[in-house]
C-alpha cells in the first residue's frame, strides 16, 4: 500500500496543474499570443476606417466636381485618390497580418477583413488610375472625353467608398471577434482556477 501512495503523490506532483484546476493555467506565450491578436485586429481596424474615409472624401470631392472640367480640379481628385489607394494598401496589409495572428475562434471574421480589404485595395487602385487618366484628358482631349473620364473617374471612386467601407465593416467585426474570444478564454481560465 505504502507504494500506491508514493506512486500517487509522485504523479500528482509532476502534473502541474492545481487540484481543482480542469486545464493548466495560461501561459506568458499564450497571453502574448492573444494580446497580438486584438492588437492586430486593431490595427486593421482603425487602418480601414481611415481608408473609408479617405475614400468617401475623394468620392466626395468628385461629386462636387461633376459637371466641371479642368485639369486642377482632376489633379484634386487624383491626389485624393492616391491617399485613399495609400489607405486601402494599409488595410490589406493591415487585415493580412491581424488574420495570420488571428485566434482560433476569430479567425473567420480575421479572413474575411483580409479579404475585403484585399477587394478595397483593389478598387482604389482602379479609382486612381481612372482619376489618372482624368487628369491627363484633362490637359489634351476635348471638354466631351475629359468628361468621361471624369465620370469614369467617380464611378471608380465610388465603388472604392463602397469596398473601403466594406472593409472597415468586415475589420470592426474581426476585431470585436478577436475581443471576444480573448473575453472567452480570459474568463475560462479564470475560472478554472477557482
Amino acid at each position: 500500500m505504502p507504494i500506491a501512495i508514493a506512486l500517487s503523490a509522485t504523479a500528482f506532483a509532476a502534473d502541474y496543474t492545481v487540484p481543482a484546476q480542469l486545464s493548466p493555467p495560461e501561459s506568458a506565450l499564450q497571453k502574448k499570443t492573444r494580446e497580438a491578436a486584438h492588437k492586430a485586429a486593431q490595427d486593421a481596424e482603425r487602418a480601414a476606417r481611415k481608408a473609408a474615409d479617405a475614400a468617401k472624401d475623394a468620392a466626395e470631392k468628385g461629386r462636387v466636381n461633376a459637371g466641371k472640367v479642368s485639369q486642377a480640379m482632376a489633379e484634386g481628385i487624383r491626389r485624393a485618390a492616391r491617399k485613399a489607394a495609400q489607405a486601402a494598401t494599409r488595410v490589406e496589409e493591415k487585415t493580412a497580418t491581424a488574420s495570420a495572428k488571428a485566434l482560433d475562434e476569430s479567425k473567420d471574421a480575421a479572413r474575411a477583413a483580409e479579404e475585403e480589404g484585399s477587394k478595397a485595395a483593389f478598387a482604389t487602385k482602379e479609382a486612381l488610375a481612372r482619376a489618372e487618366e482624368s487628369v491627363a484628358r484633362s490637359a489634351q482631349a476635348s471638354k466631351e472625353e475629359a468628361e468621361k473620364a471624369a465620370n469614369a473617374t467617380r464611378e471608380a471612386l465610388d465603388k472604392a467608398e463602397e469596398a473601403t467601407r466594406a472593409a472597415a465593416k468586415a475589420a470592426a467585426d474581426a476585431s470585436a471577434r478577436t475581443l471576444e474570444a480573448m473575453r472567452r478564454s480570459v474568463r475560462s481560465s479564470g475560472s478554472d482556477k477557482t
